[in-house]
């Protein structure tokens, strides 16, 4: 789950919060979003799958502040070793997303999650 601080402000229309990330090594990242329960981001999320990601995750849940929220993960299988992204796989797959929140007017910034936080 993202850290919401309020649900009164948003990166784009159905949009709380985005991360980029991929456990270590870090060449196959997940994108997980916080959205609008009550109106997600159809389109963004249509187009993602397009790129061929799947949703692996959705749990809603009731931000502190009263917003509804959807906690949604998604994953896109690669051709290297346990289904990860080879090297030109990543630098494709990583282009196309900037690409598609740039088009949402979302500036993301691709991150390695740290151990703990990779296997908690």
């Amino acid at each position: 789950m993202l850290f919401l601080k309020s649900t009164s402000t948003s990166k784009a229309p159905g949009v709380y919060e985005v991360d980029i990330a991929a456990k270590p090594p870090g060449k196959t990242f997940g994108v997980f979003l916080a959205t609008d329960a009550d109106q997600p981001p159809h389109a963004l999320l249509t187009q993602l799958a397009a790129l061929g990601f799947v949703n692996t995750y959705s749990s809603p849940y009731q931000h502190k502040d009263g917003g509804k929220v959807l906690d949604l993960h998604f994953q896109k299988d690669g051709t290297d070793i346990f289904k990860g992204w080879k090297s030109e796989e990543c630098e494709q797959n990583l282009a196309a997303i900037t690409a598609l929140f740039q088009e949402h007017g979302i500036t993301i910034a691709p991150r390695v999650m740290t151990m703990a936080e990779a296997y908690a």
